[in-house]
């Protein structure tokens, strides 16, 4: 077990929240579309580099109707970071010592009219203490519509805390979500954020916040599309494009790279690989 002071338990609690509430509206969604598929749930747990007790975490999956393939991982784990990996991390330099909990979550529609979403908020302590996240929409069509409604709801999340947020979460989340030898973006953005600390309270406050924008706007552009007809040349278009995500998760992503560096449940992490795909 790792012990947890008062603003670890407070953010633990959240993101367990937050999950549980994300659930439930999925598998509302796949009931409206005629599905009984649900959640299945599979706790795991982790040990560090010496064998002691690192924390763990539970990774949820769906398979249904209107998710393809979605995952829903919350984690809270601890330990100490290995060799130079340390160095990466902010704080993390003189003192490799670490406590992290999080929500990570990526969705692969079966509709190719409705976006592929990734959304991930996070706490971390090293000499430090920091959230991070954000989300980020990814569709095989886009709809200039799903994309102005998703940062619309993103930026007045932002704007409740601070105005710089986010045109600078925005070009953050540009810039990283872009792969350099395809030349092209994974989608079509969100707001990323990392590294926020200094005023605990506001911090959690808006990190919150960005969760609750995420459970509002996507569940409403996943209903405005599951629906439409699609054609075999539209699915091929999304088993490409699928194949940029996964190109894009396996070479570049901090976050693969993070749980696969501390010992994470491997199942949890690469889930957010898509189901099929294509190269052609």
């Amino acid at each position: 077990m790792i012990e947890l002071d008062e603003q670890q338990k407070k953010a633990e609690a959240w993101f367990e929240s937050l999950r549980n509430a994300i659930c439930a509206e999925f598998e509302a969604i796949e009931a409206e579309a005629g599905s009984d598929a649900k959640f299945e749930y599979l706790p795991w747990d982790r040990t560090d580099a010496t064998g002691a007790p690192g924390g763990g975490g539970t990774r949820g999956v769906i398979k249904g109707k209107v998710f393809e393939k979605a995952g829903v991982n919350i984690s809270t784990v601890g330990g100490t970071f290995e060799g130079d990996f340390a160095k990466t991390i902010h704080g993390a330099g003189e003192n490799p010592q670490f406590f992290a909990t999080g929500i990570s979550l990526v969705a692969h529609m079966a509709n190719p009219h409705v976006p592929a979403v990734h959304m991930n908020t996070r706490f971390l302590t090293t000499t430090k203490r920091w959230f991070g996240g954000g989300a980020d929409l990814n569709p095989p069509i886009p709809y200039a519509e799903d994309t102005e409604e998703f940062h619309a709801v993103l930026k007045t999340a932002c704007d409740a805390h601070d105005p710089q947020h986010y045109p600078r979460f925005k070009g953050w989340a540009d810039d990283y979500f872009y792969i350099p030898h395809r030349k092209v973006h994974r989608g079509v953005g969100g707001i990323f954020y990392d590294h926020l600390e200094g005023d605990w309270d506001a911090n959690f406050a808006f990190t919150q916040d960005v969760g609750r924008a995420f459970l509002d706007v996507f569940p409403r552009i996943v209903r405005r599309r599951m629906g439409l007809p699609f054609t075999e040349a539209e699915r091929q278009q999304q088993l490409e494009w699928r194949g940029r995500y996964a190109e894009f998760n396996l070479i570049y992503d901090r976050g693969t790279l993070f749980g696969l560096k501390t010992g994470g449940n491997i199942d949890a992490i690469l889930m957010s690989l898509p189901p099929v795909t294509a190269w052609s």
